[in-house]
């Protein structure tokens, strides 16, 4: 069976996604397309074998022809889509965020739990990437005892005009914070956001590195140094400190090579060099469930807390002081198997 998927949002991930979809993957075809910018979707429709092209996400939503959703526009319209996707008994695939405000998310998850099962995966691709698969499975295995600490970097060689600080915490941070409660089974219980010198590379008003760090509920403390205009590469770092040892990402994303006294090694150019292959994992696992008429991955649940630790992060950023998190009670639909459950 070949999944007709609909793809709303045809921007630089969207298109990413459509050929990740079209050339790479197996199982799937982009069956719709549309877009804020008709336009640019007709274009990218003529590009594919017989998809259709929609005027808005609704209309594509209620497509017959559209077995699955794919929501890659911007991330104020998520509720809306994902909303219309979950009332169509649709499963979709939204990219981070879920959607902007904690009400929104709140009102998925409620419109999840009614629908009785899940049909809401999020685009958090970390969770697919070999390296960090890697680090949980050791810290899980328990061979270097107890988890205490997590030091992890996001480092972007520069971002777009529209960029903000907030967007620190909200687009980038936000990948930290759910690799933390996913490496650690566990919910993040507080934020404190420090600003060392600003960068002069930053633009005038630009808090930028930023220093987050974040408190599970468990003990264990994660900090995270955040730098968007680093210049250099797409630099991501992550190392568990535990009782008996340590376990970190590769710094690199290919070999290191030692000769004459010296060693080198290629750092990413971007989030797509370092991550492609965590996409297609993601992609493919998507595709599996979504034909099987089921859902896997980061779900609903995990896109509300993701955002709710971020609007702490953002009101620590603003206040310089500790900001708790506080969550919603997690409903039945989303508590897994206690026997699997990682405990600390």
């Amino acid at each position: 069976m070949t999944l007709n998927v609909g793809v709303i949002g045809v921007g630089m991930i969207g298109q990413d996604h459509i050929r990740r979809l079209t050339h790479v993957l197996s199982g799937a075809r982009v069956a719709a397309v549309t877009d804020v910018d008709l336009d640019r979707a007709r274009t990218v429709a003529d590009d594919l074998p017989d998809a259709g092209l929609h005027a808005s996400g609704a209309e594509l939503i209620a497509d017959p022809g559209v077995d699955a959703v794919v929501v890659t526009s911007w991330g104020p319209t998520h509720e809306e889509y994902v909303l219309a996707a979950v009332a169509a008994d649709k499963q979709v695939f939204c990219e981070k965020p879920l959607a902007t405000t904690e009400e929104a998310c709140s009102r998925i998850v409620d419109a999840e739990v009614a629908a009785g099962r899940r049909l809401v995966m999020v685009g958090f691709m970390r969770r697919y990437d070999a390296q960090y698969n890697a680090v949980k499975s050791t810290i899980v295995g328990g061979g270097i005892g107890l988890p205490l600490m997590m030091h992890a970097s996001h480092r972007n060689p520069s971002v777009p005009d529209f960029f903000t600080s907030d967007m620190i915490i909200n687009d980038s941070t936000v990948h930290d914070i759910d690799t933390a409660r996913w490496l650690f089974d566990d919910e993040i219980a507080a934020v404190t956001v420090l600003k060392p010198r600003v960068s002069s590379k930053a633009r005038p008003g630009f808090n930028d590195p930023l220093l987050v760090l974040l408190e599970m509920s468990s003990g264990v403390l994660v900090d995270v140094e955040a730098s968007v205009n680093s210049g250099f590469a797409y630099d991501i770092r992550g190392e568990i400190v535990c009782e008996d040892g340590t376990v970190e990402l590769s710094e690199s994303a290919g070999a290191i090579v030692k000769k004459a006294g010296h060693f080198s090694g290629r750092v990413p150019a971007d989030w797509r060099e370092r991550f492609s292959r965590a996409f297609d994992t993601e992609f493919q696992a998507w595709i599996g469930a979504a034909t099987a008429g089921t859902s896997t991955g980061p779900s609903a649940w995990d896109g509300y807390a993701a955002t709710v630790v971020c609007d702490a992060g953002l009101a620590a950023l603003r206040s310089g002081a500790r900001e708790p998190v506080t969550l919603r009670d997690k409903p039945d639909l989303y508590k897994s198997d206690p026997s699997r459950e990682t405990r600390w």
